[in-house]
């Protein structure tokens, strides 16, 4: 397994790492951590569409390709694959808002949704079933963005899961709010987010 503790907790938050307003900043490019702070695990970007999830000391947990055809206009693919480079789960984001939704399947091939309701939303709901379809739908997990540091614009996502998600789903939830960052602030962009 990959980091212990990592994907048994509960909640835990991806953000951008605090860098000075002054000279150029060359570490990682989010922060996997408890909510309380402690540092679990980092993301840096090799190029616009390789990405790394690893640990503290290097080791790789997850490897994040994006795959688009079509540039922005057409679908984005998420693929994850372990340090042995099996697949360990995907996400796809369609439609022209891209970080509307983004539908995940896990290593064990079970279908989830990440799903917000606007663009201006701050709130992404996980379930199996389609939100706006369903009355109802089990909610399963809840992502929230905000942003750490007002004048730099920094993102931080906070990432809730239920119980019932078991390690292996749980990597790929947050292996695709590491997608979503990528899809609202590419590599490189300073754009506003999306």
């Amino acid at each position: 397994m990959t980091e212990p503790g990592l994907f048994e907790l509960e909640a835990v938050v991806v953000g951008q790492p605090e860098r000075s307003r002054w000279r150029r900043y060359v570490g990682p490019a989010l922060a996997v951590s408890t909510v309380e702070g402690t540092l679990l695990a980092q993301v840096t970007h090799t190029d616009d569409t390789h990405s790394l999830l690893a640990k503290a000391s290097g080791e790789c947990i997850v490897r994040i390709k994006r795959r688009s055809r079509f540039g922005q206009f057409g679908p984005v693919w998420f693929h994850f694959t372990d340090s042995a480079d099996s697949e360990v789960g995907t996400a796809v984001a369609r439609g022209v808002v891209k970080t509307l939704r983004l539908t995940l399947q896990t290593e064990q091939g079970r279908q989830l949704l990440l799903t917000r309701w606007g663009h201006l939303s701050a709130e992404w709901l996980l379930t199996e079933t389609d939100p706006r379809r369903s009355p109802a739908p089990e909610i399963l997990g809840r992502v929230t963005v905000s942003s750490g540091d007002a004048w730099l614009g920094l993102q931080r996502y906070v990432v809730e899961t239920n119980p019932r998600l078991n390690a292996f789903e749980r990597r790929t939830v947050v292996a695709s709010v590491v997608c979503l960052h990528l899809l609202r602030r590419p590599p490189g962009d300073s754009a506003a987010p999306a």
